[in-house]
């Protein structure tokens, strides 16, 4: 039924994402009490400790092109790598368990599915009606909608569906409600039951069974979160789309992977499930980020939580279909993957995750960030000084690794959705993945152009959303 208003609940009252992990953790060691209330002090000043990295690398990269040892010392780092690297692709992903069976489901787990919606009058029918019509028990679960003051039929389309389903809650929220999509989830959290907490885009589709097989994931008590794998419904579309797919290929074999070898899952916004005592104890969704995903996952690892990953089935969602639009939403991702770091970076430097989940977060934030910015003035340098760039051999570690991540993610999707391998696929998964890496160039001018706004310019925090347009019902492969 719609809903305008708030309801209190004790259960999840006054959530707060830094004074939670403040509160409780408590340090093995005995530490001076000082110490803990000093750990997020990194918290403010993003735009300052932007500027200081993005110079301390401009400035550490001219250094090892002056200094006669910077290529050696380029190399030395490179091996280290190379060391980590070959640990992750050694690394055996364990096997999902199997879906919960029927004479389960009467005791199974309580789920709340959370849908944070603004004007997405072509797609919310059609979501309202899969998540409403799972192959789960009707009193195990319920559906959210939260309708954060669209200007489309969007609140007309809600409020119809949920005088259809009984399970369907529909929450409008007010014009300058604030919080973005963080706000909007934790203003429908404090209103819903469930165990587990499923957040799902406007234009997710997914198959009937999900809960089935992902729930069981959380029968080890240490799983706090399970991203479910990312498909593209429109990969024919133009070459950004069939780019797309393979980057999310590239994706599944990094989380699988990453996973395996002790290190960290991330969730990716979309079809993504929470331990309800997790997200509590993290103090919700993070209002004060651009990217509530990647910012629960640092705490929740912060907080000593693991992050699963479910492999099939996958939640489809619509590829970006046009340059400009690409360009706004993986600056949106960049910002908010690297103001996680600037965030957390006391908490994560004081080894609070553990060896291996710090390691791999730094080795990950090395290559995906540093590096990209890294190219420029090393690419400047190497120009003056006529010689080649100091951090090709970081470079081709990079995009060997890359290059390995489509290939075999590619091949494992193709196997866990029950397709052989042929000849024909073969060639689908190379020519996948030699455009994923052409497409995938495309960070080395994101990440540049993105750490070195946020040293000048601060975000103004809002709702920021991609536009959906409807992909068809043979797109997503539903009748």
């Amino acid at each position: 039924m719609p809903k305008n208003s708030w309801l209190d609940s004790d259960a999840d009252s006054d959530l707060d994402p830094i004074t939670s992990l403040l509160s409780d953790w408590s340090d093995p060691e005995d530490e001076e009490e000082e110490f803990r209330d000093d750990f997020f002090l990194g918290l403010p000043g993003r735009r300052r400790k932007a500027a200081f990295v993005f110079m301390a690398v401009w400035g550490t990269v001219i250094a090892l092109h002056l200094v006669s040892w910077g290529f050696w010392l380029v190399l030395s780092l490179t091996g280290l790598l190379a060391v980590h690297f070959l640990r992750l692709i050694l690394a055996r992903p364990q096997a999902s368990p199997e879906p919960l069976a029927a004479d389960a489901l009467a005791t199974a787990p309580t789920v709340s599915l959370l849908v944070s919606a603004k004007n997405e009058e072509a797609v919310i029918a059609r979501l309202a009606k899969i998540l409403c019509e799972l192959d789960y028990p009707r009193d195990r679960y319920e559906v959210w909608f939260i309708d954060d003051y669209s200007t489309d039929r969007t609140p007309e389309i809600l409020d119809r569906l949920a005088t259809e389903y009984p399970q369907l809650n529909v929450l409008h929220r007010p014009a300058g409600a604030g919080g973005g999509k963080s706000g909007a989830l934790n203003h429908a959290l404090r209103l819903t039951k469930g165990e587990i907490i499923a957040v799902f885009d406007a234009d997710a589709v997914v198959e009937p069974d999900l809960l089935r097989r992902v729930v069981p994931m959380f029968a080890e008590e240490n799983v706090g979160a399970v991203q479910v794998r990312k498909a593209i419904a429109n990969p024919s579309d133009n070459f950004l789309t069939q780019s797309q797919k393979a980057e999310m290929a590239s994706d599944t074999y990094f989380q699988q992977q990453r996973i395996a070898s002790g290190g960290i899952g991330e969730l990716r916004g979309n079809g993504q499930f929470v331990r309800r005592t997790a997200l509590r104890s993290c103090g919700g969704w993070n209002e004060e980020t651009i990217t509530d995903d990647l910012d629960l996952t640092i705490r929740l690892h912060l907080d000593r939580w693991d992050i699963g990953f479910c492999v099939c089935p996958a939640v489809n969602e619509e590829g970006v279909t046009r340059p400009k639009a690409l360009w706004h939403q993986r600056s949106r991702w960049a910002e908010g993957g690297y103001q996680r770091y600037l965030d957390y970076w006391r908490a994560i430097a004081s080894n609070r995750m553990g060896f291996f989940k710090t390691a791999d977060l730094l080795a990950f934030m090395l290559m995906q960030y540093i590096l990209p910015t890294a190219a420029i003035p090393d690419l400047v340098m190497a120009l003056l000084r006529h010689h080649l760039p100091i951090l090709g051999p970081l470079t081709i570690l990079l995009v060997s690794l890359a290059l390995l991540s489509l290939v075999v993610g590619s091949y494992r999707i193709q196997r866990a959705e029950g397709d052989r391998l042929s000849v024909s696929g073969l060639w689908e998964i190379l020519s996948d993945s030699l455009r994923g890496i052409l497409y995938l160039q495309h960070w080395l001018a994101i990440m540049p152009a993105t750490t070195a706004r946020m040293s000048v310019r601060p975000k103004r925090l809002k709702w920021v959303k991609t536009a959906h347009q409807g992909a068809t019902e043979e797109q997503f492969g539903i009748g």
